[in-house]
C-alpha cells in the first residue's frame, strides 16, 4: 500500500494595504472646525441678524427722536441734550452687546448642555486650542458686524439730521476712532462671553453672569459713596468699554487708550479662568 503524503497548501500571501493618511491636529483644522460648527447653528444666524439689527434700527429711532423734537420745539430729553450723529448712532450699543454676548455664551457653553464637547475633546486631546479656536472665530465674526452696524447707523443718522446742531461726519475729529472702538468693544463682549461659557459650562449661568457684570454690577457701585465710585466705576467693564468710543471724556472717565487696556485686562482674566478649568476639569 502506497502513502501518500499531504500536500500543504502554500500560505496566501500578507496584503499590504496602503496606509491612511496621518491627520494631525493643527490650529487651522480646529479653526476650521469651530467654523463649520458655529456657522451650522440657527441660533447663530439669529442672533447675528439681532445684534445687526439692534445696531442700526435703535440708532435710527434715536436719530428720528431727536429731528422730531428739534422741528417741533418740544423741550429735549436729558439723553438728547447734548446728542451729536456721533453718540445718536451709538445708541444701540447696549442693546447689541447683550445679543452678541449671549451669543458668545451659546457658542461654548451650548456644547456642554447637549455633550458635543466630549467629542470636540477627544477630537483635540490637548483642549487649549479649543478655546482660543472658539474665542478667534466668533471674536473676529462680531468684529466685522459690529464695524459694519454701527458705520451704516452713522451714515444713516449723519443723513437724518445733517441741518441741526448734532450734525457730523467721518471727518471730525475722534469719529472714525470712536466707531471703531466700539465694532472693537463689542467683539470683546462677544469673547468674555465665550470664555464664560467655557468657564461656567451653563448656559444660564454665562447670561446672568454677563449680563450683571455689564448692567447690574454698575447699578450696585452708584449706590456707594461718591468718593468710592470715583475710584471704582471707571474701571468695571462697561465704563471701561464705554470709554473705548466715547468722544469726549471727562476727570471721571477713562481716556480711550486706558479704556481699552482695562477692558482687555477683563477678557483676559475672564480667557484665563475659562483655560484653567478646561485644562484642570474633566468635560
Amino acid at each position: 500500500m502506497s502513502t501518500i503524503a499531504p500536500t500543504q497548501t502554500p500560505a496566501s500571501p500578507t496584503v499590504q494595504r496602503p496606509a491612511g493618511p496621518a491627520y494631525r491636529v493643527t490650529a487651522a483644522r480646529v479653526l476650521r472646525a469651530e467654523w463649520a460648527k458655529m456657522w451650522s447653528l440657527r441660533s447663530t444666524w439669529i442672533t447675528l441678524g439681532l445684534g445687526l439689527l439692534f445696531l442700526v434700527a435703535f440708532g435710527l429711532i434715536a436719530a428720528f427722536q431727536f429731528k422730531s423734537r428739534i422741528t417741533s420745539g418740544r423741550p429735549m430729553d436729558r439723553d438728547f441734550a447734548d446728542a451729536t450723529a456721533l453718540s445718536l448712532s451709538l445708541f444701540g450699543t447696549n442693546f447689541a452687546q447683550l445679543a452678541l454676548g449671549v451669543l458668545g455664551v451659546l457658542v461654548a457653553a451650548g456644547e456642554y448642555s447637549t455633550g458635543m464637547i466630549r467629542s470636540t475633546l477627544a477630537a483635540v486631546p490637548r483642549r487649549l486650542p479649543v478655546l482660543w479656536s472658539k474665542a478667534t472665530v466668533y471674536g473676529l465674526t462680531a468684529l466685522l458686524l459690529a464695524t459694519v452696524g454701527v458705520f451704516v447707523a452713522f451714515a444713516a443718522d449723519s443723513q437724518i439730521v445733517s441741518s441741526t446742531r448734532a450734525a457730523m461726519t467721518l471727518s471730525d475729529a475722534g469719529v472714525v476712532r470712536s466707531l471703531l472702538g466700539a465694532g472693537l468693544y463689542l467683539a470683546l463682549v462677544g469673547v468674555i462671553g465665550v470664555a464664560l461659557g467655557m468657564l461656567l459650562r451653563s448656559v444660564a449661568g454665562g447670561i446672568s453672569v454677563l449680563v450683571a457684570s455689564l448692567m447690574l454690577v454698575p447699578g450696585l457701585v452708584s449706590l456707594l459713596p461718591s468718593s468710592w465710585q470715583s475710584h471704582i466705576s471707571p474701571y468695571l467693564p462697561s465704563h471701561a468699554g464705554e470709554a473705548m468710543f466715547t468722544l469726549h471724556h471727562d476727570a471721571t472717565t477713562l481716556s480711550p487708550g486706558a479704556g481699552l487696556a482695562v477692558f482687555l485686562g477683563w477678557t483676559v482674566l475672564a480667557l484665563a479662568g475659562a483655560a484653567v478649568r478646561l485644562v484642570r476639569t474633566d468635560a
